[in-house]
């Protein structure tokens, strides 16, 4: 398994953690996607490395801005 992480910026409640996982679960190859609004953290796994550009292009079309830790 590979685990990539990421800070996001603009969420502020559950609903906004929805819209990150929801956006970056649809990825090919994510198995697992925890996010939390109140840390600002996103980690992506997969079975193989995810496509980092991949990640932060679904949290942006999600609404939010993301860059790598």
């Amino acid at each position: 398994m590979h685990t990539s992480e990421f800070v996001v910026q603009g969420m502020s409640c559950g609903g906004c953690e929805t819209s990150v996982r929801e956006a970056v679960s649809q990825l090919p190859g994510v198995t697992d996607v925890q996010v939390s609004a109140q840390s600002g953290r996103l980690a992506v796994t997969g079975q193989q490395p995810v496509d980092d550009a991949a990640v932060l292009a679904a949290v942006d079309a999600a609404g939010y801005r993301a860059s790598s830790v």
